[in-house]
């Protein structure tokens, strides 16, 4: 097949800039930067990668059931509205507590806690079992009230390290759970409790098999983790686990699960490690050593920077994004050299670790770190990326404490809906005034997302521009004739304290939902063929060719 290379000149001005933007734009570094103008070079015959459908996933932090009344807040209508517009997603129940839950079955009333629903499996269709599982409005509120407090109470725990032993929770924040995963059509993966374990520092695997028993009972349909974060296992726990002995742990729960006519073809999933760091580089190498042929793919977690010392600079730092790519390429070559073909996921992601920055990672800033985290983990191999939280404790969630989305949430909903598993090539080609190689200007090229309705040989333009300045793409003849659908993401506040904002606009008109279950439609603006488009300052886009006819997405 002959290469077909197309230069897309990126003259980032679809609309005049928003607001004063006539501030010298400086990036995190002190260069000043007054115009931006970049070349791209587009492979449009092959692609590069093909991710999961389900490449953009959520978590559900194991938090969330630290007092298990707070399990109930799955059953909001408003909550299962936003979780299922992001389907196909699988969604992940883990976190640092889930190595302090015990499974704790019971004949356990639901109007202890003030609400008298049916339980989830009843002879009732789906439709009308997830109906029954609705959370009635008085209780919702007045559970978001508590969760809260109850966050407070949990951040204490989070800053002094101590973690209470045992966290019991019963069939019913399973029952609720499941329900949730069911009724917004993800694909729910559990993550157990590691830290059981022998005198001998073995998994001990009891009360894991209790909860597996209850779930095939149920024929609840879940996959599986073991564990979170092992190499912090020490400073939560005192607790040190090897690499190897945790691949034995993993082979021993695959062999559980091979027992059971439900789960013996289940997917299994690990180890969970936080970013290699030089003095625990050797945990998952010895995991998967021993334990690479009990798991479907290998998963480890990344944050940016810490979110106790974060500041807005590092949100639109281009060197702190280009740091992603290093810890891509270190864990990819560590699976590799093992376990040659192991897929590689980020099985917990976001952008500030320690619960988040605050006023960051719940605020418009966030996204700039959230789009090029999906744009290079794809780019580089990545299959799936678990964003940490749809809910839970911290501030890097999706969704506020009323439940509402943020920033970060009508981003992820745009990319579902625009972004194809398809990944192409594009490289970036500097110009006048991008002479530092920390450039402003980031581009991803996907397949249009099909199901939704694009044509073959659509193709998706991923851009964003870290600068105050608006940014100019000049478009080549070949993708010049045709017609682009233009998805512009801005904050509804000019200039950096925009950065700061947790609403944000689409095309200059805010988003919000129309009612508790009622999401807007999100419209592209319809731009004719033309020369030029135009990326303005502080901004996330999403550009559809429409009639690009690229071949590598016929």
């Amino acid at each position: 097949m002959i290469s077909l290379v197309v230069i897309l000149v990126v003259s980032v001005q679809l609309w005049p800039a928003r607001g004063s933007h006539d501030v010298a734009d400086h990036d995190a570094f002190g260069t000043g930067v007054r115009s931006l103008e970049v070349d791209l070079s587009v492979d449009l015959s092959r692609i590069v990668r093909e991710v999961d459908e389900r490449f953009l996933s959520v978590a559900i932090d194991a938090s969330l059931v630290a007092e298990e009344k707070f399990m109930y807040m799955l059953g909001s209508p408003k909550l299962r509205t936003l979780a299922k517009a992001l389907s196909p997603s699988y969604l992940r129940f883990g976190g640092t507590r889930q190595d302090f839950m015990v499974f704790n079955p019971e004949k356990y009333l639901m109007r202890s806690h003030g609400c008298d629903q049916q339980k989830p499996g009843s002879s009732a269709g789906p439709e009308d079992s997830c109906k029954k599982m609705e959370l009635p409005t008085l209780l919702e509120a007045r559970l978001k009230k508590q969760w809260i407090q109850q966050q407070a109470l949990l951040r204490k725990e989070d800053l002094q390290m101590k973690y209470r032993r045992r966290v019991k929770f019963t069939e019913y924040s399973v029952d609720l759970l499941t329900s949730f995963a069911n009724c917004t059509d993800m694909d729910l993966i559990f993550g157990l409790n590691a830290l059981l374990r022998t005198s001998d520092n073995i998994w001990n695997s009891s009360n894991a098999r209790s909860l597996i028993k209850y779930c095939e009972s149920k024929q609840y349909r879940i996959s599986w983790e073991l564990g979170n974060e092992p190499n912090s296992y020490e400073k939560k726990a005192g607790v040190r686990v090897s690499g190897s002995q945790l691949g034995e742990d993993f082979v021993n729960l695959r062999e559980i699960l091979q027992d059971s006519k439900l789960y013996h073809n289940t997917g299994l999933y690990g180890p969970d490690i936080s970013q290699p760091r030089d003095h625990r580089k050797d945990l998952l190498q010895g995991f998967l050593t021993t334990g690479s042929q009990a798991i479907n793919a290998c998963t480890w977690h990344h944050y940016y920077v810490n979110g106790r010392e974060a500041t807005l600079a590092d949100f639109i730092s281009p060197q702190v994004l280009d740091s992603l790519g290093l810890k891509i390429s270190e864990v990819l070559e560590s699976v590799h050299l093992v376990s040659p073909g192991m897929r590689s996921w980020l099985g917990e992601s976001s952008s500030a670790y320690g619960g988040g920055a605050e006023g960051l990672s719940d605020a418009f800033a966030a996204g700039f770190m959230w789009l090029d985290k999906l744009g290079l983990a794809a780019k580089m191999g990545l299959d799936v990326v678990i964003r940490q939280v749809l809910i839970g404790s911290g501030t890097y969630h999706l969704v506020d404490d009323n439940l509402d989305p943020l920033p970060d949430y009508w981003l992820s909903l745009l990319y579902k809906r625009l972004v194809g598993p398809e990944v192409l090539m594009v490289e970036r080609l500097l110009l006048a005034g991008l002479q530092n190689p920390r450039r402003k200007v980031r581009v991803y090229l996907h397949c249009a997302n099909r199901n939704r309705g694009y044509s073959k040989g659509a193709v998706t333009l991923m851009a964003m521009n870290l600068a105050a300045r608006p940014s100019r793409l000049t478009l080549p003849a070949l993708l010049s004739p045709s017609t682009v659908e233009a998805f512009v993401l801005q904050s509804d506040q000019p200039n950096e304290a925009g950065l700061y904002s947790r609403s944000v606009m689409l095309n200059e008109k805010l988003l919000q939902m129309l009612d508790d279950q009622t999401l807007p439609e999100l419209k592209g603006n319809i731009l004719p063929p033309a020369d030029n488009l135009s990326l303005p300052g502080f901004s996330l886009a999403f550009f559809v060719f429409t009639e690009a006819e690229a071949a590598a997405c016929q």
